[in-house]
């Protein structure tokens, strides 16, 4: 029997950094921003603990209440935000990603340029399950409660993904693909871009 999707709070944030930064530890994308495994592992859940604080004041987080699963999701109005590079927020992006920062910030901004225009959108940001927890549906479940709360706010629902085992997953859930593309560099990820429609 599948768990309930519910919205994650500040209840949940030790358990959801976890479970984010376990799922993302081989993401091509972050291997190639952090291509020291022990250097991810270690800096991950810094990363993971700073995006719990951004969708809890300007997202949605929606998974089982053990934290099994962990969607963040960016709604309508919120698509493009990024937070601007104040002193204090530079610091914390160094603390997290170290001599990587510019590789993160080509990602970052090579996904914005590929994330479809406009705000009418529900964004799939991240959604990882926890390793001990794969395999049995839940990341099926948790996109579709996220997309459910597409369909209630009458938006499709767009994601980018560097994985190329999830884009069957993706499509099967009812993403389509938009675009194909690569960071750029030596050894970059190659990215899908993905978006329902209305």
């Amino acid at each position: 029997m599948a768990q309930e999707i519910i919205e994650l709070g500040e209840a949940h944030r030790a358990a959801a950094v976890a479970t984010l930064a376990a799922a993302f530890a081989d993401d091509p994308a972050l291997t190639w921003i952090i291509p020291y495994r022990a250097a991810r592992v270690r800096r991950l859940p810094l990363m993971f603990d700073w995006l719990f604080d951004d969708h809890l004041e300007r997202g949605l987080i929606l998974g089982t209440a053990d934290c099994g699963v962990v969607t963040m999701w960016r709604p309508p109005g919120q698509v493009h935000f990024r937070s601007p590079l104040y002193p204090r927020h530079l610091l914390h992006l160094v603390q997290i990603f170290g001599a990587n920062l510019l590789r993160a910030a080509k990602v970052g901004d090579a996904i914005d340029a590929h994330v479809p225009g406009g705000e009418r959108l529900l964004y799939l940001r991240y959604a990882g399950v926890r390793p001990d927890r794969q395999g049995k549906g839940l990341g099926g479940t948790a996109i579709r409660a996220g997309l459910a709360r597409a369909g209630e706010l009458g938006v499709p629902s767009c994601l980018e993904t560097a994985t190329a085992s999830n884009v069957g997953l993706y499509q099967r859930l009812g993403y389509g693909i938009v675009r194909e593309w690569d960071v750029g560099g030596r050894g970059s990820p190659h990215f899908w871009t993905m978006a329902t429609t209305d």
